[in-house]
């Protein structure tokens, strides 16, 4: 894949910042084939000729992002567009496709929670995290004392 100017000169830039080593510590934390395999029973299928479904793992990180800044449906889709560090982690190159929009975050949030999986979600992560003795606390991975 080709990268633009811009993801050039970030990927150059001398300073990470906390946002780019806070998602770089959960992504590499989080159990995400666990949470895949969790998922993916109830994640709607390519089915006939309509426009088919964004990815899992976009969806999923997205929704991870969107709980771990406290952000809006909105909030995330304007983040995509405003921060490389989570337009990195989501996965998604804006010169080739659109950020996923706020009602397909909010069809997927909705299918999470008709089925119960929020809660098992973040119980997966946390349980991983505890494991690696590891704790969360208000948006920040800490090691306990």
């Amino acid at each position: 894949m080709q990268k633009s100017f811009s993801d050039l000169e970030y990927a150059a830039k001398k300073k990470l910042t906390r946002r780019d080593r806070f998602l770089a510590k959960i992504d590499s934390v989080t159990p995400w084939s666990q949470l895949h395999e969790l998922i993916a029973p109830f994640y709607p299928k390519v089915e006939g000729a309509g426009r088919p479904p964004i990815g899992l793992a976009r969806m999923l990180r997205m929704y991870v992002v969107q709980q771990c800044f406290g952000l809006s449906d909105e909030g995330i889709e304007d983040a995509i567009y405003d921060s490389q560090a989570i337009r990195g982690f989501v996965g998604i190159d804006l010169n080739r496709e659109s950020a996923p929009d706020a009602t397909t975050l909010l069809k997927f949030r909705r299918l999470l929670e008709t089925h119960e999986l929020t809660r098992k979600i973040f119980e997966s992560i946390n349980g991983h995290l505890a494991a690696q003795g590891l704790i969360m606390r208000e948006g920040t991975i800490v090691m306990p004392r």
